[in-house]
């Protein structure tokens, strides 16, 4: 039974939470922020600290229903608060693994996780003016971004709009609002597609639009732009920033749903010619199949073209989700974090972001 021990970690100093010694954290809170989206709070099993950068994501590895899913989820808090580490799911009808969190995630819970990562984060764009733009449960990278300016007492210039389907859906209003409160340069702006009969302050009623732009953010040209929400809302965004003459150089993205990008990004690459008949066979153990793989072509992008739907998330070896057992044969992997050394000196490895050095046996 898992019990809070607060006076342990106060010690000083705490060791760095090492993912490679132990992937296991345990959680210690959670928290309703509206009613269908919760945020989870977890420590390490072993008191440490965390260390990752405002807008990267964790990939869980979940036992739903006998096997273990991966799914990767964006990091809500900030890294200047590094005892605990938290999550923010929005519950969607028919989806297994946010039901599953919101049905059996509790205080004391133990889940696996694999380190935080992800290349979407201000700390590798720092700029004097941003525009924060997001969607529904797209806001968790960039609350986790905007907690991290207000925690460290920079009052940065930061507009902040956030769109959702009705005030009672926008999460972390009222932390929004202190933020504002609390920094002069700090602005926030809510769209509302349902808005009510009763008008409330900062609430914009319809959708985001290049007017809408115009009136909270004039400026905006001259902003570092951050963007995370459904594809179809950033697919609008790109759109209307193109259109307006935006420098897209300072245009950055975050997928929203990890499962949609790692679709899409595998079909773009299945085309890859073997027909000149040098290729690599790989054998499926599970499903009792042999499949063909170009020297120059991802094994993940090769099982696809075959009709094979491997499991996959991001498809560039960040999230872990398509990880498998290679029995025999050698590839060259250049991951980006999504796996364990550890896990590769057990065999393991990412199909999404291997290529075949030899014929290949799976576990698949």
């Amino acid at each position: 039974m898992y019990t809070r021990n607060s006076v342990q970690f106060w010690q000083d100093p705490l060791p760095p939470w090492d993912c490679d010694q132990t992937n296991t954290l345990v959680c210690c809170q959670v928290r309703q922020e509206t009613h269908d989206v919760k945020s989870f709070f977890f420590r390490p099993t072993k008191p440490g600290l965390f260390n990752f950068l405002p807008g990267q994501f964790l990939t869980l590895e979940l036992p739903i229903d006998g096997a273990t899913v991966h799914r990767s989820y964006t990091i809500s808090s900030s890294p200047t608060h590094p005892h605990t580490i938290s999550i923010t799911v929005k519950r969607k009808v028919g989806g297994v693994v946010s039901n599953w969190l919101h049905e059996n995630l509790k205080f004391g819970s133990r889940l696996s996780v694999l380190a935080p990562t992800g290349e979407f984060t201000c700390a590798h764009h720092p700029a004097n003016k941003y525009l924060f733009l997001s969607g529904g449960s797209g806001i968790t990278p960039l609350m986790s971004m905007s907690r991290a300016f207000h925690e460290l007492a920079e009052d940065r210039d930061i507009m902040f709009v956030h769109s959702a389907r009705s005030p009672d859906d926008i999460i972390f209003r009222k932390e929004l609002e202190l933020m504002a409160f609390n920094q002069p340069h700090f602005r926030t702006a809510f769209i509302c597609e349902k808005v009510g009969a009763e008008q409330q302050e900062n609430i914009i009623s319809g959708f985001l639009d290049f007017n809408t732009l115009q009136l909270t953010a004039p400026d905006f040209l001259e902003r570092e732009v951050f963007t995370c929400g459904p594809e179809p809302y950033m697919a609008a965004v790109r759109a209307m920033l193109e259109k307006a003459g935006f420098d897209m150089q300072h245009y950055h993205e975050e997928s929203f749903n990890f499962a949609d990008l790692g679709l899409s990004e595998a079909l773009l690459e299945t085309n890859t010619n073997t027909a000149s008949g040098e290729s690599f066979s790989i054998e499926l153990t599970n499903s009792k199949a042999t499949i063909q793989c170009a020297p120059n072509q991802f094994v993940l992008n090769a099982a696809h073209a075959a009709g094979f739907r491997l499991p996959s998330a991001c498809s560039k070896g960040l999230c872990g989700t398509c990880k498998s057992k290679l029995i025999s044969g050698k590839v060259d992997m250049k991951h980006g974090g999504g796996i364990r050394p550890r896990e590769i000196e057990q065999g393991l490895f990412l199909p999404c972001c291997s290529k075949p050095l030899s014929n290949l046996v799976i576990e698949r």
